[in-house]
């Protein structure tokens, strides 16, 4: 090989060397949650009783009006983080960085942690697959990841139960999760599709957007359970059915019918309207 050819194959060589693999783009970093997007459900938090526009079966609602907000007053209840189908929507900066081989340098996982409660969620890139059904269930569930032109695209399984919205609608234990992640310069998108056979009636869609934070940083969360309210032993705050106070006020505060407030997937519809106006 002559030094003209040598010199081209060393320039070739360079510039693949510079140009990332394909479909890949850079998510590492620290991230500000931006909470412009449902806010009111986010930092305030939802109001007792608002299940608008969420595809709950029955069982869901059952579950939601048995709820109890006094429940976080229980020490074994106040240190749990969020399940990762909820976490992205929480407060806390957002890290996220890869884990590479020492040897080949070839992708193994990419990690996010976010600074509330150290929700730490790894999703490997490497194509093993996901363990049995019998395998144990976490916070952050079992997550492998791959590329779709610039989304990470990421499915998530073996969780343990969550919840929907932080009043009281819950998510089974047999819940998945397939979410997406974009970047748009300083801004990632986050979109998450939520399924489970117990207590939704179809997919479940949430998107939540971080800004980029080049000074970004982050500390340790440590959280110690306290006996804030004395209970009797063995006491779990709770309604039974039928006995939950609380349910009209969302209702009669906003002047929404109450069937309204049930939730169900037609709430989320313009029809929804046509349909409540017609049987007025």
């Amino acid at each position: 090989m002559n030094r003209e050819v040598r010199l081209k194959w060393l320039v070739l060589g360079l510039a693949l060397a510079a140009v990332p693999a394909a479909a890949q783009i850079n998510l590492m970093g620290y991230w500000s949650p931006i909470f412009h997007e449902d806010f009111y459900e986010r930092i305030p938090g939802p109001e007792i009783g608002d299940y608008l526009g969420l595809p709950i079966t029955d069982a869901a609602r059952l579950r939601a009006e048995s709820w109890d907000a006094s429940l976080l007053s229980l020490p074994e209840h106040q240190c749990k983080p969020h399940p990762s189908t909820y976490g992205f929507r929480g407060v806390g900066t957002l890290r996220i960085w890869e884990e590479r081989d020492e040897a080949t340098q070839q992708l193994v996982a990419i990690h996010t942690h976010i600074e509330w409660q150290a929700q730490h969620r790894v999703i490997y890139m490497d194509g093993r697959p996901h363990p049995p059904d019998y395998a144990p269930h976490t916070w952050q569930g079992f997550s492998t990841g791959h590329w779709e032109g610039g989304n990470l695209v990421v499915r998530t399984t073996h969780l343990k139960a969550g919840w929907i919205r932080r009043n009281g609608l819950p998510l089974s234990d047999e819940a998945t999760m397939t979410d997406r992640f974009h970047r748009y310069g300083d801004i990632l998108t986050h979109v998450m599709m939520i399924e489970d056979p117990v207590y939704l009636t179809e997919p479940l869609v949430k998107t939540n957007e971080f800004q980029l934070s080049p000074t970004g940083t982050m500390t340790s969360y440590p959280c110690e359970p306290v006996i804030e309210v004395v209970h009797e032993p063995g006491y779990v705050p709770s309604f039974l059915p039928g006995q939950n106070p609380f349910l009209h006020e969302f209702s009669e505060m906003h002047h929404i019918p109450y069937e309204a407030t049930r939730g169900g997937a037609e709430t989320a519809l313009p029809e929804y309207m046509e349909k409540l106006e017609s049987e007025r």
